[in-house]
């Protein structure tokens, strides 16, 4: 059974840097995209970062240079830095798993796994 369990959320100001966290158990495709969306309220969830087993990343464009997006094999978790962070990153964040797809973008793959999200806003 797989579980995905995020952290690290939290509220910080325009500017600042928060890293997220997503505990991975039970994940039998290692070679998929492993990712981070986020939705705000009233607006639709998006792609933030994705990352393969190969170690291939794609970022929206709204956090290229800003978000880092990297897996610890080891601890089996995935990670989200993110820095300069902007009022408009606040959302609820989530880890998905095993995304696949014929798009060329993994951010808009299905992903067959969904964790239960993490606040993340920042203030002025």
């Amino acid at each position: 059974q797989v579980q995905l369990v995020e952290s690290g959320g939290g509220s910080v100001q325009a500017g600042g840097s928060l890293k997220l966290s997503c505990a991975a158990s039970g994940v039998a495709k290692r070679t998929a995209y492993m990712g981070w969306f986020r939705q705000a309220p009233g607006k639709e969830r998006e792609g933030v970062a994705a990352i393969n087993g190969d170690g291939d990343v794609v970022y929206a464009d709204s956090v290229k240079g800003r978000f880092t997006i990297s897996q610890d094999n080891a601890e089996n978790t995935l990670l989200l830095q993110m820095d300069s962070l902007q009022l408009n990153d606040t959302a609820m964040y989530y880890c998905a798993a095993e995304g696949a797809g014929r798009t060329k973008n993994p951010l808009r793959f299905e992903y067959n796994y969904w964790g239960q999200g993490t606040q993340v806003t920042v203030s002025s």
